[in-house]
């Protein structure tokens, strides 16, 4: 159950760490209500981030969870760690994008083990019954 919960904190830690960032950005560029759907612009590149991460990471958190407290083999502990490292890494890609206009290598990997990693914890939750 270690794994599972740190890596729900983790997901926690990004999720409240980007929306505090938004306000924070907010803030700092005078933008109260919106936003420039510009694929340059820090913003929105930062609404992005978030709103991504508030699609997967309660899903994650809730598979990781339930697994974790079935005494899961190794494999899925692992599982685990990689779907929350895709996630920093996807959001890594979007952040440091110049633009989101183009693909960026961290935002391609960390969306692909997002996927390969959601559907082998689903998998996992019938393995562990």
């Amino acid at each position: 159950m270690t794994t599972a919960i740190l890596c729900t904190v983790l997901l926690g830690l990004l999720l409240f760490g980007l929306g505090l960032g938004v306000s924070l950005t907010r803030g700092s560029t005078n933008t109260t209500f919106g936003y420039t759907p510009d694929p340059t612009d820090r913003l929105y590149k930062m609404i992005r981030a978030h709103g991504n991460t508030s699609e997967y990471a309660p899903m994650l958190a809730v598979l990781m969870l339930l697994i974790g407290s079935r005494n899961p083999a190794l494999w899925i502990l692992w599982v685990m760690g990689i779907a929350t490292l895709s996630r920093y890494l996807l959001v890594a890609g979007l952040l440091l994008s110049p633009t989101l206009d183009k693909p960026h290598p961290l935002r391609f990997a960390g969306a692909l083990g997002t996927y390969l990693c959601g559907v082998a914890l689903c998998v996992a939750v019938f393995l562990t019954r």
